[in-house]
């Protein structure tokens, strides 16, 4: 976020964390669209489905975060995967970075394993993308960085929109992103702390 003086073409050296996971995304849905990769075989054996959770499928509360159902769903995570990761894998350093992401996703697909029905279905990154903004939602009150003073109010702004979106916008898992963004919040200052001792 807010990476305006940064070349495009220094990104991989910058932020690899942030493009390997939008690397894994697009490959992901690039396998799902292709004619010569066996139709629904990732989400099948992928996603977050609560009945193979219960019965052993552990795995599934990981992979969902790297599925996406349609193109419109994984061009707007892509998006906000690159708005909010690069400032903050910078911040955290990449390892860090990569903790979080998946931690906060992680968290998130447990609480929708224990709080919806065992028929509930989910994928894609917007679990581990509302833990992203809980991090930045707890640098802009307790005015940390990476979050500029300057820009604190565009979080709340966008920490405000994004929950009421979660409401109105239809099939979208409340449990999940709620969750997300708690996580985010709660872990930010336990990896704020290890980033300041590296």
């Amino acid at each position: 976020m807010y990476l305006k003086s940064d070349n495009y073409r220094q990104y991989p050296s910058l932020y690899p964390m942030t493009l390997i996971i939008l690397s894994l995304c697009l490959a992901v849905y690039v396998l799902h669209i292709s004619p010569l990769f066996p139709k629904g075989l990732l989400y099948y054996n992928g996603a977050g489905v609560n009945l193979y959770i219960a019965n052993g499928e552990w795995w599934r509360l990981l992979t969902p975060i790297f599925l996406h159902i349609s193109f419109s769903h994984f061009l707007f995570n892509s998006l906000s995967i690159l708005l909010f990761g690069p400032l903050l894998e910078r911040h955290l350093g990449s390892s860090l970075f990569a903790g979080f992401f998946l931690l906060t996703g992680l968290i998130a697909n447990i609480a929708t394993y224990l709080f919806m029905p065992l028929s509930y279905v989910h994928v894609g990154a917007s679990n581990s993308i509302m833990g992203l903004l809980g991090f930045y939602l707890y640098a802009s009150i307790f005015h940390k960085q990476p979050v500029p003073k300057q820009f604190e109010t565009t979080i709340y702004s966008l920490a405000i929109f994004a929950v009421i979106m979660s409401l109105i916008e239809p099939n979208i898992n409340l449990i999940g992103h709620f969750t997300g963004l708690i996580a985010g919040f709660v872990f930010a200052p336990f990896f704020q702390k290890r980033s300041q001792q590296l």
